[in-house]
């Protein structure tokens, strides 16, 4: 009797082994018979996201049109990096949740002053008793334009019944360059322009052998 009780205790682990054996590999089989089904819907998937996702394609024109070439004695002594927030809408006040369109666009603009040296003339320049009288130029802004790599719409929302204005995401970017020209100029950067001119000036003539130098 306990012979026979030995016997189907090991006829038993037996069971429970092929068991799992034969799990195993019925697990592997199904996985390799999915494996090629699993393969086409990743590959189908990215199709799709390419369609739905392309990657745009920028082609440039081969034909190049240089219009002026000039020559310039620019002086740029100071550059200043402005970020400005522009709120910009179709101005459907009354029908904003079915016809407008309101975008939030962060600007990151640079803009770069300093004195203009190809408009000095030879009157510009006086000698008395040593002294050095420079008639420098106003100064102005030579660059005032956005880093298009920084700058970016935040946030856009338009109405249920309309795709959105075409050209308002430029019209705000038209109105981040003036604000950004504004806001350097408000700080003061054309008096600092012409003080950092008069710095570098006087530093450079004094290597050439003008100790005295008056700015006008």
């Amino acid at each position: 009797m306990k012979k026979n009780w030995i016997l189907i205790a090991i006829f038993c682990i037996f069971l429970v082994v092929f068991g799992m054996v034969l799990s195993a590999n019925l697990r592997r089989m199904t996985e390799n018979a999915f494996a090629p089904i699993n393969d086409s819907t990743n590959a189908m998937k990215t199709q799709v996201a390419r369609v739905l996702h392309p990657t745009p394609t920028v082609i440039p024109d081969p034909v190049t049109i240089i219009n002026d070439v000039r020559g310039l004695a620019r002086l740029e002594t100071i550059q200043y990096s402005v970020e400005k927030i522009i709120t910009a809408d179709s101005g459907q006040e009354v029908l904003t949740q079915l016809f407008g369109d309101r975008l939030l666009f962060v600007a990151h603009g640079v803009v770069i002053a300093g004195v203009d040296l190809n408009q000095m003339k030879a009157e510009d320049l006086d000698i008395r008793n040593g002294i050095l009288t420079v008639n420098l130029p106003e100064p102005e802004v030579f660059i005032a334009t956005l880093d298009n790599e920084k700058s970016y719409v935040y946030d856009r929302q338009t109405g249920l019944f309309t795709k959105g204005e075409t050209d308002l995401e430029t019209l705000a970017r038209q109105a981040a360059e003036e604000e950004i020209l504004n806001a350097a100029r408000e700080d003061g950067i054309l008096e600092q322009a012409g003080l950092n001119a008069e710095v570098y000036l006087a530093q450079f003539l004094d290597t050439l052998g003008f100790d005295d130098v008056i700015f006008e």
